[in-house]
């Protein structure tokens, strides 16, 4: 309930808050909201097993934001794009509807996910065999779509490139942040603070891509941000994860709760 809290209430909130104190142009703040509407990646798993952290939750978390992105990311994206008058005019220039995204949603992620829960079941050898070929699978789709975004957008990216990463760092910490901030507050145990931490900072931003391609591919900010937040929450997650597995931060992790 921590992370889902984080990653469709809180995340969504503070990106949109983030977006208009900043005053970022309408496409790329799009392309923000809707990163921060989706449900958390599976990457976020294997960061949680590299950082020790609590694997179950980390599983759980993901499995259950996916189901629940069917209905909250296309919520999340049209209430938070349609506040800012900048970006509702992008949505109702490009003439989106929630149900075309809960439609691409249930496509792409959610019967996918039922189909391998019941694979996995009926065929567990199976699975055995063709979970690291699938995960190499769905890293070269994505960095596919990565090359794809920033090939259409390359001189876009060169030109505000300054802009682009400090924005998609300050995004991606702010949620890496709000995971751990939670977590300690609700004095979780130190391997489910690294699981709900890695789950809220680690976006699916596969499908944001997807969302990008398929309803407005030619705002080049929104899909450059979605790109770069892709790439960029893999380094964050990574160089997280083995600083935990290392023993680094662990005091910071540890630090006693006043008045327990």
């Amino acid at each position: 309930m921590i992370g889902l809290l984080c990653q469709f209430f809180l995340l969504p909130l503070l990106t949109y808050g983030l977006t208009r104190v900043l005053e970022v142009d309408a496409s790329v703040a799009l392309g923000m909201i809707l990163v921060a509407s989706c449900p958390g990646g599976s990457f976020s798993n294997i960061m949680t097993w590299l950082s020790r952290g609590d694997l179950p939750t980390s599983v759980s978390m993901t499995g259950i934001s996916t189901f629940a992105s069917l209905f909250l990311t296309p919520l999340n994206f049209a209430f938070y794009a349609g506040l800012n008058p900048e970006t509702s005019g992008l949505l109702a220039r490009i003439s989106i509807a929630p149900s075309e995204i809960m439609q691409l949603i249930l496509i792409v992620l959610v019967l996918p996910l039922v189909l391998g829960i019941l694979t996995g079941q009926r065929y567990p050898a199976f699975v055995s065999k063709a979970d690291k070929p699938f995960r190499w699978l769905s890293m070269l789709l994505f960095l596919t779509f990565v090359v794809i975004a920033f090939s259409a957008n390359g001189t876009l990216f060169l030109e505000y490139a300054q802009y682009f990463v400090v924005l998609v760092v300050l995004h991606n910490a702010l949620a890496l942040l709000i995971g751990y901030v939670c977590a300690r507050i609700a004095r979780l145990e130190n391997d489910k603070v690294k699981a709900v931490t890695l789950e809220v900072g680690i976006q699916n931003s596969g499908l944001g891509l997807i969302i990008v391609f398929n309803f407005f591919p030619e705002l080049g900010g929104a899909m450059i941000i979605t790109a770069f937040w892709g790439v960029w929450h893999l380094v964050s997650g990574l160089a997280l994860s083995m600083a935990w597995a290392r023993g680094a931060g662990q005091t910071l992790l540890q630090a006693p709760d006043v008045g327990r």
